[in-house]
């Protein structure tokens, strides 16, 4: 482990370089990154890490390399915009696998039934981000898919800013509102017809369940396979850029010999 690499298990708000160098050469939107943009990246996770705790739950061991892991995915999408977006919560909790937890259900007769819902992350308004760590490892690198159950869970973080988990975040003051809403809205009927259709879609089929995740699904994938969000809907893609002040379609893609690094360095790894 990079932890017993480096001597001790605490927890570490400055990312050692030859830690940082696997990171940015195996996760898909840091690799895409030039050196300006992944030296701040750096230093941005180093302070999410100072400002947030990252936990393990369910018997699951946190190490310092686990949490270079989450905290430089977590940054990507504030990159341009400040860890302030982050403000009013503390933590990161993260499950060995999937998580359960108590659900309502309504049937047609107004009965009320309790059950347990399976979860691979969640995100609570002011309180904590909540992820499987191994669907975190499963959708970090992966060039050939577009999933990345971290930035999907703080992009719902940035909506709920507002309040709820919408799709609507709060917007910059050179944006549209009702641009926002009139494109959004497109697209989201429109991929519900697909989905109906049974046609391709550019991201996973999640998307179609609200708003709120369609904003969280195309924001994952803006950062993982954003050609597929500009190339099925140019209009959305091109409010995300507005958005989080990023181009990562105008950049190279990345990916490659950082991954046998953390093969060795990150447990649930093969």
């Amino acid at each position: 482990m990079i932890g017993q690499l480096f001597g001790y298990r605490g927890r570490l708000s400055r990312i050692p370089d030859e830690v940082w160098s696997a990171l940015s050469s195996a996760l898909t939107p840091l690799a895409r990154y030039p050196v300006t943009d992944r030296d701040r990246l750096r230093r941005l996770a180093g302070r999410f890490l100072t400002e947030k705790t990252i936990e393990g739950a369910g018997g699951l061991e946190v190490t310092p390399p686990m949490q270079w892991f989450i905290a430089a995915q977590a940054c990507v999408p504030i990159l341009n915009l400040g860890l302030d977006l982050y403000r009013g919560w503390y933590a990161v909790v993260v499950y060995p696998g999937e998580f359960h937890v108590p659900s309502e259900t309504v049937d047609e007769a107004g009965v009320v039934h309790e059950t347990t819902r399976s979860l691979i992350g969640e995100s609570w308004g002011r309180g904590p981000v909540i992820l499987s760590w191994e669907h975190t490892l499963e959708g970090a690198g992966a060039p050939w898919g577009g999933s990345n159950v971290v930035i999907h869970e703080f992009a719902h973080k940035l909506d709920l800013l507002n309040g709820s988990a919408n799709g609507m975040p709060p917007l910059h003051r050179d944006m549209n509102r009702k641009r926002w809403t009139g494109v959004f809205t497109a697209a989201f009927e429109d991929f519900n017809l697909r989905l109906d259709a049974g046609v391709a879609l550019p991201c996973d089929a999640y998307a179609g369940e609200s708003p709120g995740e369609f904003f969280a699904v195309l924001s994952e994938t803006f950062f993982m396979q954003p050609e597929a969000i500009r190339g099925f809907y140019p209009g959305v893609y091109g409010l995300l850029r507005a958005y989080y002040r990023q181009d990562p379609a105008g950049l190279a893609s990345g990916g490659g010999p950082g991954l046998a690094v953390l093969d060795r360095e990150l447990p649930g790894r093969p």
